[in-house]
C-alpha cells in the first residue's frame, strides 16, 4: 500500500437515482469532512447496451449512458462541494452493479468504507445492501455503513 493510500480515508458511495442514495452520500461527505483526511468516491455503474444488432447504435447508447452518468456525478459533486468543501472523485463503470462495486473496492486501497443507502419501502433494503451488508459482508476488506432511507437530512447530519 502506498503512502497516499495510507493517508487518505475515502468513503465509497454507489450513486443511483434513489432518495436513499442521496442520504448515504450526505452522510459520507459530512463524515469525510469531519475526519479532516477523508474523501468521497462516487461510483456510477451503467448497464451495457442490450442492443447488439448494429454496433454503431450500441456505441451511441454507451456514450449517452456515460454522458448521463457524468452529468449526475457533476451535479452531486457541486452539492458536496457547497456543503462540505470536499471535491469527490468520480468512477464510472459499465457492467454488473455488484461485480463493479466489488472491483472498485478491491482495486482502490484508499477506500476505507462502503456507504450504502437502504430503501425504506416494503420491497426491502435493495440489492446492494442485501449483498454487501449480508451475503458478502464477511468477505469485504472494508466495513459497510448502511444509512436508513427513513432518516431526515437533519438526522443524517446529527449522526455523521
Amino acid at each position: 500500500m502506498s503512502e497516499k493510500d495510507r493517508s487518505v480515508r475515502n468513503f465509497l458511495v454507489v450513486v443511483d437515482d434513489t432518495p436513499e442514495c442521496r442520504l448515504a452520500l450526505r452522510w459520507a461527505a459530512r463524515r469525510a469532512g469531519r475526519l479532516g483526511d477523508g474523501g468521497v468516491v462516487l461510483l456510477r455503474v451503467t448497464e451495457p447496451p442490450d442492443f447488439q444488432h448494429w454496433m454503431g447504435v450500441g456505441e451511441l447508447m454507451r456514450e449517452e449512458a456515460r454522458e448521463e452518468a457524468e452529468q449526475l456525478l457533476i451535479a452531486l459533486a457541486r452539492e458536496i462541494l457547497m456543503d462540505t468543501s470536499l471535491t469527490p472523485q468520480f468512477v464510472i463503470r459499465e457492467g454488473d452493479l455488484i461485480e463493479q462495486v466489488q472491483n472498485v473496492i478491491d482495486e482502490d486501497k484508499s477506500i476505507r468504507i462502503l456507504v450504502l443507502g437502504a430503501d425504506a419501502s416494503s420491497n426491502g433494503p435493495g440489492p446492494l445492501v442485501r449483498t454487501f451488508a449480508g451475503e458478502r459482508s464477511g468477505s469485504l476488506r472494508v466495513p459497510v455503513t448502511v444509512v436508513p432511507g427513513t432518516l431526515s437530512q437533519d438526522q443524517v447530519d446529527m449522526l455523521s
